[in-house]
Parts: structure tokens; sequence; C-alpha cells
């Protein structure tokens, strides 16, 4: 990486309605930033790593975090919104259902080795999110690895490799310990960090305040 590069490291979960948001103010950021090069890197995180393996349905999950059904769809109403405004159509329909990212986090960590853990990490979140796919089945697993060139064979051993799994929950230790308890969380150059789906505008002011100053300037 080039001395002048400015380092973008994301913490992120698939199961996280802000993080999608983030990750689209984080592109529009970079889209509007003309000053030196960025450099973003994704790193798994679980909000919730002791979800049952059969997932839960959105009333029962969203209740037990948000406390009443009110809560819940002022939550909810506000997220629609929100993501109508990032080109998101957040669907929390009766069909939603929170599951277990662990299985995900392993099959993004192997697609990031092979270049294109980023476009695998917006296929999931569309599917969770925006397609209300049951992302506890092996089934969706594999037809969405498939658009990536993956067979099933390939997919039931990254899942069932203890090495790949320790190694992502190696990672989500490595950022609690250095502080992330919430995402999206973002931490630019390894100096300072932004917590939540922030406005653009406040990435470019931090992209700004690390960027480095051009000589003669």
């Amino acid at each position: 990486m080039n001395k002048d590069t400015i380092k973008v490291d994301v913490v992120s979960d698939v199961a996280c309605p802000w993080c999608y948001v983030g990750k689209r103010r984080l592109e529009s950021a970079l889209k509007e930033w003309k000053g030196a090069p960025i450099e973003v890197n994704w790193h798994p995180y679980q909000l919730d790593p002791s979800m049952r393996e059969e997932g839960m349905d959105r009333d029962t999950y969203l209740t037990s975090k948000f406390g009443s059904i009110d809560r819940v769809q002022e939550m909810t109403d506000r997220l629609t919104e929100t993501g109508k405004t990032v080109g998101i159509d957040f669907d929390f329909g009766d069909n939603w259902l929170a599951v277990n990212t662990l299985q995900m986090h392993q099959l993004l960590n192997v697609a990031r080795e092979e270049g294109f853990g980023i476009e695998m990490k917006e296929r999931f979140l569309a599917a969770y999110f925006e397609e209300t796919q049951h992302l506890n089945k092996p089934e969706v697993l594999y037809a969405i690895a498939k658009e990536f060139g993956w067979d099933q064979e390939k997919v039931d051993s990254i899942i069932n490799d203890q090495k790949i799994a320790e190694a992502v929950k190696a990672e989500i230790s490595h950022y609690q310990q250095r502080g992330v308890s919430g995402v999206p969380f973002f931490v630019i150059n390894d100096e300072f960090g932004i917590s939540g789906a922030q406005p653009v505008e406040a990435f470019l002011e931090a992209f700004q305040s690390v960027s480095p100053v051009e000589e003669g300037e």
C-alpha cells in the first residue's frame, strides 16, 4: 500500500441493516472523494453469535431486542425510509428471518481472499434485507455462491472448516478488544473510528483529516 493511501477498515455484520446503509454511504463518499487513494478492507462482526441454528422470526427477534411491537414498527419504518435515500428497498415483512451469520462470514473470509468479498457481502445484504431469503438454509447459500462460481462442494468445505470459523471469531475478537461494541464501525488509518451509518459528509471530513499534505501546500 502506498504510504499516501488512506486505509479504511469496516467492521460489520450481514444481519445489520445499518451496516447496509453505512456501506452505501461510504461508497457515495468514495465516489465524491477527489484526494489520496483509499483502500477499504472489510471485517466480520456478529451482533448475535448465540442466535440459534433455525433462526428467529421477525416479531420474536425484534421484540426481544427492542421491547415492544410499537418500537419495532418505529425502527423498521425509519430504516425503510432511510434505505430509500441510498437505494435500498428494505423488507421487514412476515417472511423476514433473523439468522446466525457465522457461516456467511466464513464464506466471506474466503471470498475476500479470492478478490470478491465486497461483492459477496453486497449480495448477502440484499438477500437478507431486500429479498427476505432465509440464509440459514444450505440451498439458499448454494444458490448465492453459484453466482460467484462456487459449487456446493466448495460451500460445504468452507462452512465445515473449523479453522476458517476460528479465524473469523479471532478477527471479531480483535476488534472487540479494540473497543468495537456495535456496528457498523469504520477505522480510518488506524487513527480514529466512526461509529454508525454516518452521513457522507462525515466520511469526507474524516478522509480530509488524515489526508497527506501535498508538497508545496
